[in-house]
């Protein structure tokens, strides 16, 4: 069942690395960073995940149930995606494995609705629809869970995660990008990758530091 979205939190904004151009066709200046905390953190190493070209997801545990909400508070998820939610999660098994995991804390599954009839590309990823997950946020400590964890959540619930597809620094990470790779998943083209420092850390503001890279921005 789709959830009352508005307890929910959404998912943090992922910024290009980059400033555009103000000029002619927005196109990117390379060098000139958008976050100096990114900047900073450049020659550091990073760890690449495919970003998939769906639609957000959010799948909320409440400590008794499951329930669904898309990207925003106002979002409506695609009629086609919610019998594939369903399925996924909606019984008895799943939500044992839920309390399990989790007990009677809230958490937050944070991914990607993905493939046919999802978005242009999404029949090359696959013929039917699915749920693939890219990040897990534990409500009340207010704490995003390493990689590991959501690896270990997503073998416990039969779903899959995201695939990690690079390593290395921001540079490295767009010359990737610049080769315009073939998605891990089915024949799609990459769309691009979401990069997040080796060790997870937080701008002066207490953001989450988090990019974005995207093929067709380099094109």
């Amino acid at each position: 069942k789709e959830k009352n979205k508005m307890e929910l939190k959404t998912y943090t904004k992922i910024e290009t690395i980059y400033n555009r151009s103000l000029e002619g066709k927005k196109k990117l200046i390379v060098g000139d960073y958008r976050n100096e905390t990114v900047e900073y953190l450049k020659d550091n190493e990073w760890i690449g995940t495919e970003k998939i070209d769906g639609t957000n997801i959010r799948v909320f545990w409440d400590g008794y149930s499951v329930s669904f909400a898309g990207r925003t508070n106002k979002s409506v998820i695609q009629p086609n995606l919610l019998p594939k939610l369903e399925e996924i999660f909606c019984n008895s098994e799943t939500e044992q494995i839920f309390e399990q995991l989790f007990g009677e804390n809230k958490v937050i599954l944070f991914g990607e609705g993905y493939g046919n009839r999802v978005q242009k590309v999404g029949h090359l990823y696959r013929s039917d629809n699915s749920f693939i997950l890219f990040d897990v946020y534990m409500v009340e400590s207010n704490l995003w869970l390493k990689r590991n964890a959501i690896e270990d959540i997503g073998k416990a619930l039969g779903i899959e995660v995201v695939p990690v597809v690079f390593k290395g620094t921001i540079d490295q990470a767009v010359e990737f990008v610049k080769q315009h790779p073939i998605s891990t998943i089915g024949n799609a083209p990459m769309e691009g990758i979401v990069c997040k420092p080796a060790v997870d850390m937080l701008t002066r503001t207490g953001d989450r530091v988090i990019v974005k890279i995207k093929v067709q921005d380099f094109r």
